[in-house]
């Protein structure tokens, strides 16, 4: 095997392997600068321990603007965006 075949085909395997790349769980101050940059309130976005694939923007009718934003950053990261709109709590007795 030549030498530029063998380096291509350590960049198709190295290519086929980052799609095997585990998500990271991002700190606090990483979403808050995210999310400050896309004009949401601390706490709006965040990520669950237990799914660290998941990036969730939890606002009330966020902004066509918020969305992308979001959505934007979350793929640069690997990560799939969950937007929560509204939330029922129930009743308390």
């Amino acid at each position: 095997m030549s030498r530029t075949q063998a380096n291509w085909v350590m960049a198709v395997a190295a290519l086929a392997l980052s799609g095997c790349v585990t998500a990271r769980l991002h700190s606090e101050e990483e979403l808050a600068t995210v999310g400050r940059d896309c004009g949401l309130a601390l706490g709006e976005l965040f990520q669950d321990e237990s799914e660290k694939r998941l990036l969730f923007l939890f606002r009330i009718q966020p902004s066509a603007q918020q969305r992308s934003c979001v959505v934007r950053w979350a793929r640069k990261n690997r990560l799939k965006t969950v937007i929560v709109e509204a939330a029922n709590f129930p009743e308390e007795s």
